[in-house]
């Protein structure tokens, strides 16, 4: 085990390729995120907003348009469009950006159906005493209706996120050296395929433990403000 270590991760520094594909996996999982979130709720919203009210018929109907192909296309797949053709002209582009872009709008798909279901689930009780406030829909949307709808999704969105950070393992596709391209420098150097494949399966199960937990924490304190 000790001369296994030391060939993949001690010679030439190669444990390096480990902490840059960390970096780079994490980098991407952070910012695809928040584009997920700010993509997702504001598809969620205008779907919800024609599903309460029948307006926003075009803007709907680009959401649907939207949500079907990229859930019914692979990550992979949109990974590779958009930077081969997309971006193909653009050879300059950097490959980070380009995972960001790709799994940002792909996470925000799955976003958007798990926050509109969230809308959804808040009573029509609930719009209506708002109305009766002298809230428009916006200001209802944003301080009664959002804040509900986030504590009864916040389970299915860390999951989401969880799902997502594991799903940047494909970015190598595009030459991006994230964790699992970091395995495959090293295996392809120290023709050793055991160790480092592993060691990478055993940081992606250590940041998954860690995130779970952390959402757990978050659960929690959300659970105890509510009493």
């Amino acid at each position: 085990m000790a001369d296994r270590i030391y060939r993949n991760f001690i010679v030439d520094d190669r444990w390096k390729y480990m902490v840059d594909g960390l970096a780079v996996t994490l980098e991407i999982t952070f910012f695809a995120v928040i584009i997920g979130i700010i993509l997702g709720f504001v598809v969620a919203i205008i779907r919800s907003t024609y599903d309460k009210t029948g307006k926003l018929k075009i803007l709907n109907f680009i959401c649907n348009v939207y949500l079907t192909v990229i859930r019914g296309t692979p990550v992979v797949v949109q990974l590779m469009i958009i930077y081969f053709i997309i971006f193909g002209s653009s050879r300059d582009i950097s490959k980070v950006l380009v995972g960001i872009t790709a799994f940002g709008i792909n996470s925000g798909a799955y976003v958007a159906e798990i926050v509109r279901s969230g809308i959804m689930s808040v009573d029509n009780g609930q719009f209506e005493a708002g109305r009766s406030l002298g809230f428009s829909y916006i200001q209802t949307m944003r301080y009664i209706i959002l804040p509900q709808a986030f504590k009864n999704v916040l389970p299915a969105l860390g999951n989401e996120f969880i799902v997502l950070l594991k799903e940047t393992s494909v970015s190598g596709y595009i030459a991006t050296q994230d964790l699992t391209k970091a395995a495959d420098i090293i295996k392809s150097r120290s023709y050793d395929v055991y160790t480092p494949l592993l060691t990478v399966a055993a940081i992606y199960l250590i940041l998954v433990m860690t995130f779970s937990k952390l959402l757990e924490i978050m659960e929690r304190r959300l659970r105890s403000s509510e009493r």
